[in-house]
């Protein structure tokens, strides 16, 4: 099958979200439980968040709305199955947009790209450098010096290579000029946990998967991958990246994905529900404030939009690092401008 361009077109966990009698009047009204499927681990980024929205859009909708743990394959067997399903608007999917965007290029999903998904997105987050509280490692200059002097030596770990913290460490990698020793696992949650017990001597999954443990004293933050430190109740604000490292920073959205070819009423009943339900939650805000998310609601072309620069990002940053199965061109990101190719 040829590759679409953009300018064209193991175990489960199950939770069920608790519903509210005063259920919204929508055009849409699905005929059962709607399943989102969350290609990861339960407890990870992604699934702390989805579990945040589901119940915004359960008493909007009036149905039960399930959250499935299907971790694996970097959250492509999941995804996947989600692509599988019949359109009839019963099956969704959660994920951060840049892998749902760039499964094609790492080989993970034949013929996939962004353009495949209805994008409804709540925030944004960025990957952590944290290392265990007893760590030899004060700062993250320290580590730097580790890295470029003892390369494998020094184990990361993170939910795989297209993970968060996957793409992370191999973006850091490039700029600081150093190896290193990836030990993955199903999900940022038990990564983060795995650091923190001294499995491994670093982490780079994102901050909402480590605030817990930073705040509880079993991990030691170093850096956040942004150009802002990050200030989170209850932990020392964390210094950017960029004190250290002159490295290119997109902001990484999650959200809830609706495959393409599903009944127009599902989808303008999601745009109301995102619009009146979602982006002004209480429950939302409180969550992004509490983790180091920022808040960053969107849907449409605008969701759209905000998510092709971290898409171009991942996409551009695997093909320089010789991980792309096919080339981000094929899937309509120009590497050398860093934007998308107009065939109009």
């Amino acid at each position: 099958m040829g590759h679409r361009t953009i300018a064209g077109f193991a175990a489960s966990a199950f939770a069920t979200i608790a519903l509210s009698t005063g259920a919204l009047a929508q055009d849409w009204q699905p005929s059962g439980p709607i399943n989102i499927i969350v290609p990861w681990g339960a407890g990870g980024s992604t699934d702390q968040v989805a579990r945040v929205t589901a119940p915004l859009i359960a008493e909007a909708l009036g149905v039960n709305v399930v959250i499935v743990n299907q971790p694996g394959a970097s959250g492509s067997i999941g995804t996947q199955a989600v692509l599988d399903a019949p359109r009839d608007g019963m099956t969704w999917t959660a994920n951060a947009i840049k892998n749902n965007a760039t499964y094609s290029v790492s080989g993970l999903i034949e013929d996939t790209s962004i353009d495949d998904w209805h994008i409804y997105l709540s925030v944004a987050n960025a990957p952590l450098v944290s290392v265990p509280a007893d760590s030899e490692f004060q700062d993250f200059g320290e580590l730097l010096e580790a890295f470029r002097t003892r390369g494998e030596d020094i184990t990361v770990a993170t939910a795989g290579g297209t993970s968060s913290g996957g793409t992370a460490i191999a973006s850091l990698a490039t700029a600081g000029d150093f190896d290193y020793r990836m030990i993955t696992y199903d999900g940022g949650a038990p990564a983060a946990i795995a650091t923190a017990s001294g499995e491994a001597m670093v982490t780079t999954q994102l901050a909402v998967e480590q605030t817990e443990l930073v705040r509880g004293g079993r991990l030691r933050a170093l850096a956040i991958l942004s150009d802002q430190p990050l200030i989170v109740e209850g932990v020392d604000p964390v210094p950017p990246i960029t004190d250290w490292l002159d490295m290119p920073i997109a902001p990484d959205y999650f959200g809830i994905f609706i495959p393409r070819g599903v009944p127009d009423e599902v989808i303008a009943t999601m745009d109301r529900i995102w619009e009146e339900n979602v982006a002004n939650s209480d429950a939302l805000r409180e969550y992004a404030e509490t983790f180091g998310a920022v808040l960053a609601p969107s849907w449409g072309e605008e969701a759209r939009a905000r998510s092709i620069p971290i898409a171009i990002s991942d996409a551009c940053g695997k093909a320089s690092r010789g991980e792309a199965v096919i080339e981000p061109a094929e899937l309509g990101f120009d590497c050398e401008t860093m934007s998308e190719i107009d065939s109009q």
